[in-house]
């Protein structure tokens, strides 16, 4: 199967076509932004631009805090405190940062269940779902090492229970989480690492941003009927989309201002809102916080991880046959990372010759429960672990490892999907009917 048809860059002025023999930068940003997108894109495809503007926005405020930011155990709060209340601008870099990584993770998952949904990870877009995945874990790595950062009460028992998950592992577990911590305890080594890895990291999210981007330009854009460009000759192809520019640009960039717009509200009216109040209290190794929790991005998986305690049988049952070696905190950790790695094969779990959700009644009610209970899973890692929400976290944490590995896989057997129209025009034309000739 081919690429889709480009319309390739032709330099005209002596500039471009000097440039263009030497450096053809000026043609590839051409087919970036020329390239032939489906015409039926709905609102929920606006998410990739908000995506780009936090990955810059968290880019730009985050190098100007580190030249401020001192990362020592003494010195990180205070240096925080300072960049509030000293630095010009100082406040608004801080809740620009911070409340842009809410706004970056609500994008993220607002567009990853779109892709869920419309089947985006179908082929033959295994390979830009599994860049996607390596994206969303690189930000999870970077938020959780930039929540560190502040030095509050929140940071360094956070950073003592998550570091804490390595030192489960069979074997490597101790030295890896020593090698982690640079030392026995979370400390000023720790706080070092934390701030150079978090400082990096954001800069091999653009290089895998751009993988993804070059991998979707090649196959083409995916759309909500989950039908393929007509790839027979460039006037077929050019029925079933509109150039990016100027059509899906601005449409974009008109979601990106409305989006803004309450994040602005957000920074400037109620930038503490997400945040948790022992966070805003210097860091105390001799006094625990009543309740550790992580930021809520993390909060579904967080409950996964808490689900499975010694009491329960699945836990239970791994340690009989392991002999002891799979304990309840390693097969909690093992469950956390599972639930990411279910996501990421879900191109060979969903057997469904269907690719749009649009097309599939029983599919849409096990994919709206799934959305209900990453929510719910989101509410029950905030809650304390006691019951009623060890039980309940066991039973969201069982259906999203069901809904991943039976559910899907079923569907594509037993479901009998409607059918979808034969062309994007077809789907285009019959929400936006063509004016009759006059």
């Amino acid at each position: 199967m081919g690429g889709i048809p480009h319309d390739h860059y032709e330099p005209k002025t002596k500039p471009e076509k000097w440039l263009h023999k030497r450096l053809p930068i000026v043609g590839l940003l051409h087919n970036v932004i020329m390239i032939p997108t489906p015409k039926n894109l709905n609102w929920m495809w606006i998410w990739g631009i908000v995506l780009v503007f936090c990955l810059v926005l968290q880019i730009i405020t985050g190098i100007v805090l580190a030249m401020h930011y001192t990362p020592h155990v003494d010195l990180a709060f205070s240096a925080k405190e300072h960049i509030a209340r000293n630095v010009n601008g100082g406040w608004a870099l801080l809740y620009l940062h911070a409340n842009g990584a809410s706004l970056f993770f609500i994008a993220v998952y607002l567009h990853l269940f779109r892709g869920l949904y419309y089947g985006s990870y179908k082929a033959p877009r295994e390979i830009t779902w599994i860049i996607g995945m390596l994206i969303y874990l690189a930000m999870m790595a970077t938020g959780f090492l930039g929540y560190v950062l502040p030095w509050g009460q929140m940071s360094f028992w956070g950073a003592t229970v998550i570091t804490g998950l390595f030192g489960a592992i069979p074997g490597v577990g101790e030295s890896l989480q020593a090698w982690l911590l640079g030392g026995p305890a979370v400390g000023n080594p720790t706080l070092n690492r934390f701030f150079s890895l978090h400082y990096l990291l954001p800069f091999v999210i653009v290089a895998l941003v751009a993988l993804h981007i070059w991998a979707f330009h090649t196959t083409g854009n995916s759309n909500p009927t989950g039908v393929e460009v007509r790839r027979g000759s460039k006037e077929e192809a050019e029925k079933d989309t509109l150039p990016f520019w100027p059509y899906f640009v601005v449409k974009d960039l008109f979601a990106l201002m409305v989006i803004l717009t309450i994040f602005a509200a957000v920074v400037g009216f109620m930038p503490n809102y997400l945040g948790h109040p022992d966070n805003y209290i210097p860091a105390n190794n001799l006094s625990t916080p009543a309740h550790i929790v992580p930021e809520w991005y993390y909060l579904p998986f967080y409950a996964i991880l808490r689900a499975f305690t010694a009491e329960v049988w699945a836990v239970q049952f791994a340690g009989f046959v392991t002999g002891g070696i799979v304990t309840a905190k390693f097969f909690g950790v093992i469950a956390m990372f599972g639930a990411i790695f279910v996501m990421a094969l879900v191109p060979w779990l969903d057997t469904s010759k269907t690719r749009s959700g649009r097309y599939r009644p029983a599919f849409r009610f096990f994919f709206w429960l799934l959305a209900f209970d990453f929510m719910f899973l989101m509410w029950l890692g905030a809650m304390p672990a006691a019951e009623p929400y060890a039980s309940l976290s066991l039973i969201g944490s069982a259906y999203w490892f069901g809904y991943f590995l039976v559910i899907l896989p079923l569907l594509g057997v037993f479901e009998r999907p409607t059918t979808p129209p034969a062309t994007i025009e077809e789907d285009f034309d019959s929400h936006y009917p063509p004016k009759p000739a006059e």
